[in-house]
Parts: C-alpha cells; sequence; structure tokens
C-alpha cells in the first residue's frame, strides 16, 4: 500500500483504538467499586490487562509476521470492542475480570502489528516519521477518550464502555474495508517457513535497546502513578487543574512524535534523538521536584512530556531496523518489555513515595542515566561488531 494513503489510515485507527480506550479510563474505578471492587481488587483489574499485554504483544507479532499484518489488526481491534461490551454488561467482579483478560490477550495484537506495519511501508529513511506518526495518534487518543468518558458517564457508568465498544466497531470496519495488507503473500510465505523463535528477536547487540525501552517505561509509569498526590501535596492542585496539566503536556508530546521526530531522526539518526529524549526527560524530572504552582507543574511537566516523546518512535525505528527478525516480532518484543515497565513502574512509584514524596523523580532522574549509558553501551557494541565485520 503506498505510505501516503496508509500513514493517515494508520494514524485514524490508532486515534480511534485510543479513544476507546481512553473513554473507560476515569471510569472504571468508579464502575469497579460499584460492583464491589477494593482499591487491592481494583489494582488488580489493572495489573491483569498488563499482564496479558507482556505475554501475547510478541506472539501476536510473530503471528503478523506470518499470516500478514491487516488480519492481525481486525483481531485486536474486535477483541478489545468485546471486552468493551463485556465490561458494560458486567454485574460480577469475575466478569469484569474476565474481560479485562480477554480484552489484554486480543487487544495486545494492535501496537506491535501497527508499528510493523509501519515498518514494512516505511524506507530506513522515513521510518521514524512513520513511528512518530502513530505516537502521536496514540498520545491524541488519550487526550480526547477520558475527557468523552468523563462526559457520558453523567448519563449512566454503562454508557462509556458502550461508546467505546462501538468507537472499536467502527475501527475494526475501517480497517477492514479501507486497510491494505503491506505483506505480499510471497514475504508472509517466507515468514512461515522460517523457524525463527522469539528470542530470535532478544539475540545480538539489539537486546539493549528493550532493556532501555523497559527502564523510560518505568519511569514513565512511576510519574504517572503519583504525580496526582505531589502535585497535590506540593502545589495544592486538585483533579480538574491536573486534568489540564496532562492535556498540555499529552499535545505537546502528540506534537513532537508528528512532527518533530522524524525531521530530528532523518537529520541527526535515531541514535542522537534517542539520547536527547532521555536528556530532556531527566531535566524534566529534575524540575517536577521544583513546582510551585499550576504554571511550574505544567511547564515542568510537558518538557518531561516532549523529551519522552522523543524516545519510543526513535527506539522503535532503530530496533526495526537493526533487528535479524522480523518486524512483527520486534515490535512484539519491544511492546512486551513496555508493558513489563508498566506493571512494575506504578507500585514502585507508589512505594518509593510513601518514602519520601520526591523519590519517585529522583529515581526518574537515575532511570533515565541508566537508560542513557545502555544506549551508549549499545553504540560500542555496534561500533565493534562492525569493526569485526570489515
Amino acid at each position: 500500500m503506498d505510505t501516503k494513503k496508509a500513514l493517515p489510515i494508520l494514524f485514524l485507527v490508532m486515534f480511534l483504538v485510543m479513544v476507546g480506550f481512553g473513554i473507560i479510563i476515569p471510569v472504571m474505578p468508579f464502575y469497579a467499586e460499584d460492583i464491589g471492587a477494593t482499591p487491592t481488587q481494583l489494582g488488580l483489574l489493572m495489573a491483569v490487562y498488563s499482564l496479558m499485554q507482556l505475554l501475547f504483544a510478541p506472539i501476536w507479532g510473530r503471528i503478523s509476521d506470518r499470516i500478514g499484518r491487516k488480519p492481525v489488526i481486525m483481531i485486536g481491534i474486535l477483541g478489545l470492542s468485546l471486552s468493551f461490551f463485556l465490561l458494560a454488561i458486567s454485574t460480577e467482579l469475575w466478569m469484569l475480570f474476565g474481560a479485562r483478560i480477554i480484552g489484554g490477550l486480543l487487544s495486545s495484537a494492535n501496537m506491535p502489528t501497527v508499528m510493523a506495519y509501519v515498518a514494512d511501508i516505511t524506507s530506513e529513511e522515513d521510518r521514524g516519521k512513520g513511528m512518530g506518526i502513530i505516537g502521536a495518534a496514540v498520545g491524541l487518543g488519550f487526550i480526547f477518550g477520558p475527557a468523552i468518558g468523563g462526559v457520558f458517564s453523567q448519563t449512566s457508568l454503562s454508557t462509556p464502555f458502550y461508546l467505546a465498544g462501538a468507537t472499536s466497531l467502527i475501527t475494526f470496519l475501517l480497517v477492514t474495508f479501507v486497510l491494505k495488507e503491506s505483506l505480499s503473500a510471497e514475504q508472509r510465505s517466507n515468514q512461515a517457513k522460517e523457524k525463527k523463535s522469539l528470542l530470535k528477536a532478544l539475540s545480538g547487540t539489539v537486546s539493549v535497546l528493550f532493556i532501555l525501552q523497559l527502564f523510560v517505561s518505568l519511569s514513565l509509569s512511576g510519574l504517572e502513578a503519583t504525580f496526582a498526590y505531589f502535585a497535590a501535596e506540593k502545589a495544592g492542585l486538585g483533579a480538574v487543574k491536573l486534568g489540564y496539566i496532562f492535556m498540555i503536556m499529552g499535545l505537546a508530546g502528540a506534537i513532537v512524535q508528528g512532527g518533530l521526530v522524524g525531521r530530528l531522526t532523518k537529520k541527526f539518526g535515531e541514535g542522537n534523538v534517542i539520547q536527547l529524549g532521555i536528556i530532556i526527560s531527566a531535566i524534566g524530572f529534575a524540575l517536577i521536584l521544583l513546582i510551585e504552582g499550576f504554571a511550574t507543574a505544567a511547564i515542568f511537566l510537558t518538557i518531561f512530556g516532549v523529551g519522552n516523546g522523543l524516545i519510543r518512535p526513535s527506539v522503535s525505528s532503530l530496533l526495526t531496523k537493526k533487528s535479524t527478525a522480523g518486524h512483527g516480532s520486534t515490535t512484539g518484543l519491544l511492546s512486551s518489555f513496555d508493558s513489563l515497565g508498566r506493571i512494575i513502574g506504578p507500585p514502585l512509584g507508589g512505594w518509593l513515595f510513601s518514602i519520601a514524596i520526591g523519590l519517585p523523580y529522583i529515581s526518574g532522574i537515575v532511570l533515565s542515566l541508566i537508560a542513557l549509558i545502555l544506549y551508549r553501551v549499545y553504540r560500542t557494541r555496534s561500533k565493534v561488531n562492525q569493526l569485526g565485520t570489515s
């Protein structure tokens, strides 16, 4: 499929997917509590979804290498829709868990397969731009989704779930009738014949990049889990102002990913953009410790968001260029490491916050420095390998 036609379609697909996902975010805690979930059970309800993503994203990525991107994306979006409708009709706690498990298992196909699709249709020069566009779609979806969910939750707590399910169904139809397959029959056949394991994508120098993404994800999810409490205690900010702050941060990140990442990676290379993103993120973490009110919180968190927005698309781009495994296997493993960070990050951030309110952000600086060191290790190993083969 022509890149100029495919990328806007993929942008719309991921935007709608994330709008649907975002719609339920502000409603889920109250909905689960209404059914009888305790705070601990609510935490498990959130964690089980990420656990399914961790386990199944690499598998779906590998399947997409063998049978094609389009059918796997269709499965992922239909699974997401099914999980939303199951949540809407849930009357018992076990039904909520069942819906979240089904949703996590099937929807884990979406992100790695869409990223693999981008890798299929873009040249190496434009890979960063393509990954950035998908990142922008995800960011914008997370901005609009929760706002829509909050509005419709005033009708009833189940309404947002029906709306999210309907949005996903529309997205499924869009993929079915508009999106073309990116892998030729010959490419799919060749991938099916090759008996590569998922460990193939983890072998060699590129394995360092997966670990780098884990540390970035850890630091981000730790911030997301604790910032509301930190801002309330440090600057007296309430839920409404926090919503505006995260919206500003999300918009800045989306603009950076959609318009800046491609230009920067083309001019300076993914490696330099990854390092720049990590350094800006570390500066953002340090500045967050100094917030005094709404303005400083918005500015400092946006600085962090800009840095973070540079990293993931650049890592995705670099991995799909350098990995010897199929694009789907590679992006699936990347999503898995991302999910692992999102499982460990919130409880780790909460524990650190209970010791001292600034610790999650100090740890964020440390994790960023570790990620920077990991990139330097990757670059050194790459140079050694190049010298060895020349």
